[in-house]
């Protein structure tokens, strides 16, 4: 029986009602969509191509395949990665088909987190992306060198999508307050903290007007401060997902402050992570890598100070132990720097990882019992501290044959100066003939 009062359409959300309808009314991605650019000149050729959108959520990766698909009358189909698998790109083949065949209409399929299907799942679009059947627009907040199939890379082109700008922001903000915010107004600290709360996120943006002006409408307000914004939108945390690029950019740009002895920015980047949601001990545990890599003898403090901050915060929880984590971020940056004991390392793993298993010294094996001294295990071995200074001068611990190493070697920076001069003391020593 037909309903006499039919349920009136569901109201879009914002993010959807003020979605550009034309190039020309799309914020953002100048880079890409300026004069002469490149996503802009492929708009003008009226030749689509197949590309991967990369980049943070909430800059127009979907709103850009929507367009191309206007621009180029195509047929627009849309998968989300995360619901589809290999029957529904199957049914979309099949679409593609009957539009191609009934219409003349090319179909632009897109992909929403296509990082998220498995090599078998972006195998299957190959042949019909190789034969031109389907123009495959690809979205992904992932790297795709790492998280997408060399062969569907191949037949795609990569563009780099950034997030908004202020002033960017600030025109979209500046819409929506006009076409879908009628009665509200905005002082300049509200719009400020709108925009400062988006972080670089269009949609974010958008929800948020929107969560202000219902909350607006139930109280009756229609001037809306900085303080009311702060109030009535329980704050987001920063865009940041722990398993994506953005986590690993961050903790990079962290790791390259420190190295680089800039406090500032170290403290900047270790809030930034923070404030981000990122596990502070996990934070931790990288700022020792940090004092073992990056600064090793030069300071050895460095690593006590950088496991006492874990330690601490382990104790102490969050917001008190974070303030011991940012005392060894400063120490780090601030420390004296030498990658001494990492090269090292690595030089010395890199010949072991070659080399045959040399065997252990007579002179340096252990000879617990008759039988082993018998051998000769610790014949003619000089116990260091029965000699002049501790030190037995020239004695070899090296197994017979192994070439003249000098895998470690002291920088003239901190502590490591002083250990420079006195291994090129004891080397002198090691090559003046022995008195017998």
């Amino acid at each position: 029986m037909t309903d006499l009062f039919p349920a009136p359409a569901p109201v879009p959300p914002m993010a959807e009602a003020l979605r550009p309808r034309s190039l020309d009314e799309f914020v953002g991605q100048e880079h890409l969509l300026g004069p002469g650019k490149p996503l802009r000149l492929a708009f003008v050729s009226g030749k689509p191509h197949s590309m991967i959108l990369w980049g943070p959520p909430g800059v127009g990766k979907t709103t850009l395949a929507r367009l191309m698909a206007d621009a180029f009358d195509a047929q627009f189909i849309a998968l989300s990665a995360v619901f589809s698998g290999v029957k529904d790109i199957k049914d979309a083949v099949r679409r593609a088909e009957e539009a191609l065949a009934t219409s003349g209409k090319r179909t632009i399929l897109f992909v929403d987190e296509v990082h998220r299907f498995n090599k078998a799942q972006q195998d299957a679009f190959l042949p019909f992306v190789e034969r031109g059947l389907l123009t495959f627009v690809g979205a992904t907040t992932e790297n795709p060198s790492f998280e997408v199939i060399g062969a569907l890379l191949s037949r795609t082109t990569v563009y780099v999508l950034k997030s908004l700008s202020e002033a960017e922001l600030g025109e979209l903000f500046d819409r929506a307050a006009r076409e879908a915010l009628p009665g509200l107004t905005f002082d300049a600290r509200a719009r400020g903290r709108v925009i400062g709360f988006a972080d670089g996120d269009a949609r974010r943006l958008l929800n948020l007007l929107e969560l202000i002006h219902t909350a607006a409408a139930q109280s009756g307000t229609s001037k809306i401060d900085g303080d009311w914004v702060q109030n009535a939108a329980a704050r987001n945390l920063r865009r940041f997902d722990k398993g994506g690029d953005s986590f690993y950019d961050q903790i990079s740009a962290l790791h390259k402050s420190v190295r680089g002895s800039s406090p500032d920015a170290s403290l900047y980047w270790l809030v930034r992570m923070l404030d981000g949601g990122a596990d502070p001990l996990y934070v931790g545990r990288r700022m020792v890598r940090m004092a073992v890599e990056d600064i090793g003898l030069a300071d050895p403090r460095a690593l006590r100070v950088a496991l006492d901050a874990c330690e601490t915060y382990e104790r102490l929880g969050s917001p008190e132990g974070e303030l011991a984590l940012a005392e060894a971020a400063l120490y780090l940056a601030c420390a004296a720097k030498s990658n001494a004991v990492y090269e090292a390392y690595n030089r010395a793993r890199s010949f072991v990882s070659e080399d045959a298993s040399r065997p252990v010294p007579a002179h340096l094996r252990n000879a617990p019992t008759k039988f082993m001294k018998e051998l000769g295990y610790g014949r003619d071995y000089r116990y260091a501290h029965d000699e002049p200074d501790a030190y037995a001068e020239g004695e070899n611990y090296f197994p017979e044959g192994m070439p003249d190493v000098k895998w470690y070697e002291p920088t003239d920076r901190g502590l490591e100066d002083k250990i420079r001069e006195k291994m090129k003391e004891l080397r002198r020593r090691d090559d003046t003939p022995r008195k017998k």
